[in-house]
């Protein structure tokens, strides 16, 4: 790639960033380019949807996420990397309005690369839920979708009900608390 591309696709990268922060992840391409200092027609030679720019933003997040939960299974007993993992989780989620659902939507259609990055991070997830049910931390008749369900809620709950936001973390505890295994 020459490097004024290069350049041009960071840039439109990191204004995307900000911009899905500001407007979610349905942010209006169009100010995206504008914001980037390039034209649509540069913005789409980089990125030919929506699903590719969200892919180029959100696809390494994914991976980083697949590669946390084996770092966390490796350091910490499985009750405490799951509930540690599903806090970064949230947490991420939480940053982009709309990524709830753009979450589920790439969970859902495999013809999407963002799916690709989805599907490692969820196995990541099942893996740390796998080894939490195991050892008896978490519930047996829990499985990784209903995980992701129940992240995909509290992480919109900023979309839905600002007023909410500020209760996340607790509402994330109750969650935990709802997977945990009846002693």
């Amino acid at each position: 790639m020459r490097a004024d591309a290069r350049r041009n696709r960071e840039r439109i990268l990191d204004v995307a960033a900000e911009v899905v922060v500001e407007q979610g992840t349905q942010a209006s391409l169009r100010d995206i380019a504008r914001r980037a200092e390039v034209g649509m027609g540069t913005l789409y030679r980089h990125f030919a949807t929506r699903e590719e720019l969200l892919q180029a933003l959100l696809g390494g997040w994914f991976d980083r996420l697949a590669k946390r939960a084996a770092a966390l299974r490796d350091a910490r007993p499985p009750g405490e990397a799951l509930a540690a993992w599903l806090r970064e989780v949230a947490t991420g989620l939480a940053a982009y309005r709309g990524l709830a659902a753009s979450l589920v939507a790439a969970i859902e259609d495999d013809t999407t690369a963002l799916h690709a990055s989805c599907g490692r991070m969820r196995a990541a997830g099942a893996d740390l839920l796998g080894r939490a049910q195991e050892s008896g931390d978490v519930r047996t008749d829990v499985d990784v979708t209903d995980v992701f369900a129940l992240l995909g809620a509290v992480g919109s709950i900023a979309d839905t009900a600002p007023s909410l936001a500020a209760r996340r973390d607790h509402l994330l505890e109750l969650v935990m608390d709802g997977l945990a295994a009846r002693r």
